[in-house]
């Protein structure tokens, strides 16, 4: 049977009025015991594929609106970008559409292919990466000490021992004496950003550690509102920690954000940022804050801004 216009709006608004009272569910992912063929019920494996599931981006299929993703956190990282979008993956003003991480890191690094190095004089090797870009070299998971090339060099600059730089589309590298970079446990970006946000809205995400990723660790793209990232880690990706975009309204609170390629926290369009007892680590290459448009507000007390809703 078709819907007239009129029983279409009350079923519009029932469906809206009724939206909180549907029950949430949990989804627990872990990474290390997990496997995206159980149902993602249960943190501890049962039988007839009763378990959590292996991948972020598996649980996030099976999210329904308002729902929490709960994390294992193991020693091996997440190695996932992954994705919230569209009203099925968001929240109500009381329940919000949850990423509980327990301390879980989200890293798009991986190791450099001992073959993808090249000799090209003395201490000084080099290798193409597939990301030509804010890119980033890890040493034992923490980032390499980079040397910036301004756009008027013509050859790459000096390099100290462990230092690095970006020319012409590769990465250039000083072993210390008597050393190849395979001797070293080096890795760089690959995956583009850890988390993107797409017209989302009574989201939050908490508790996370985002690391490695080429682009951002953290990417409010577009038409986020009503969004929440809490004690969050963005550190050691390319461009910056956290990128607010467009139209989003996104609160920042107790995260921690350092040691990104240009900017800590990257601001543009019509977005609103509101930062909360916040560290901001810049350095002489990457600012605090990265304007392009945009609004940021600071404050030091949680008070000052409501709360999204908690369980």
């Amino acid at each position: 049977m078709w819907l007239n216009r009129s029983t279409f709006n009350w079923v519009l608004v029932l469906s809206v009025s009724l939206g909180p009272l549907v029950r949430a569910e949990d989804i627990y992912v872990n990474n290390v015991a997990g496997d995206d063929l159980n149902n993602g019920a249960s943190a501890i494996l049962g039988g007839k594929r009763v378990g959590p599931f292996r991948t972020i981006a598996r649980a996030i299929r099976e999210a329904g609106p308002g729902d929490r993703i709960v994390l294992e956190k193991n020693d091996e990282p997440y190695r996932e970008s992954i994705t919230i979008e569209s009203d099925r993956r968001s929240g109500f003003p009381d329940r919000p559409f949850e990423i509980v991480g327990n301390g879980a890191i989200l890293d798009g690094s991986q190791r450099v292919p001992a073959a993808a190095w090249t000799h090209v004089s003395g201490k000084i090797y080099r290798f193409r990466p597939r990301a030509k870009s804010h890119q980033v070299l890890f040493l034992d998971g923490k980032p390499l000490d980079r040397v910036h090339v301004g756009p008027q060099l013509k050859e790459p600059p000096k390099l100290n021992d462990l230092q690095w730089c970006l020319f012409a589309g590769q990465v250039y590298f000083c072993v210390e004496a008597g050393d190849i970079p395979q001797s070293y446990d080096m890795s760089h970006s690959v995956l583009p950003v850890g988390l993107t946000l797409y017209r989302v809205r009574h989201v939050r995400i908490s508790n996370v550690v985002f690391q490695g990723f080429q682009l951002d660790g953290v990417n409010a793209h577009d038409g986020v509102s009503q969004t929440e990232l809490l004690q969050l880690t963005c550190r050691g990706n390319g461009r910056s920690g956290i990128s607010v975009g467009g139209a989003s309204k996104v609160v920042v609170n107790a995260c921690l954000i350092g040691d990104n390629g240009t900017a800590q926290l990257r601001v543009e369009g019509v977005s609103h940022t509101r930062l909360i007892d916040s560290d901001l680590i810049d350095d002489d290459h990457a600012p605090e804050v990265e304007r392009n448009g945009g609004k940021v507000e600071r404050s030091n007390s949680v008070a000052e801004v409501p709360r999204i809703g908690a369980r």
